[in-house]
């Protein structure tokens, strides 16, 4: 995203998106990348409810998330593209805000890799789950990414 501290990212999280629903896909090679023809789209806040339960010092992944909102709404998979907006969408919202925060730093991406596009970018979210106990690793030469270590150890349940 850009010009990040001119956007009120707090209406973008509550806005009427005429989400949520369910759409058929129709298309063979998305059915075959995500296993099935129901795809759910979630609303911006179904992403920000789910990153407000992570404990400290637990962890999650934007995948899970999507999974765990396509089993809760009778769906094979869920959008990848608007989960990934909704939830930048709802850490900047957070990070906006003087009350109420999503610890939004404990959602990652695959594999558990860190989040540039979170406030802050990759050093902020790096700062933040280093203070509760996570290692970050960085993997790669030209392609520099950073995870953190034995995440998996980390995940916390989504009920």
């Amino acid at each position: 995203m850009a010009n990040e501290d001119q956007k009120d990212f707090n209406a973008m999280l509550h806005k009427d998106t005429g989400m949520p629903k369910v759409q058929i896909v129709t298309d063979q090679a998305t059915i075959e990348k995500y296993g099935g023809t129901r795809m759910y789209f979630a609303p911006p806040m179904a992403y920000d409810e789910i990153m407000k339960t992570i404990p400290y010092g637990k962890l999650t992944t934007v995948g899970a998330i999507r999974t765990h909102l396509a089993q809760e709404n009778g769906a094979d998979f869920t959008d990848p593209i608007t989960a990934g907006i909704f939830v930048s969408i709802a850490a900047w919202a957070s990070h906006q805000r003087r009350e109420d925060k999503t610890p939004y730093w404990r959602t990652l991406k695959a594999n558990g890799e860190l989040n540039a596009k979170y406030p802050g970018g990759i050093e902020a979210q790096k700062a933040r789950l280093e203070a509760e106990g996570h290692v970050i690793l960085q993997k790669g030469r030209k392609n520099i990414r950073y995870v953190v270590k034995d995440y998996e150890s980390a995940l916390f349940e989504l009920n």
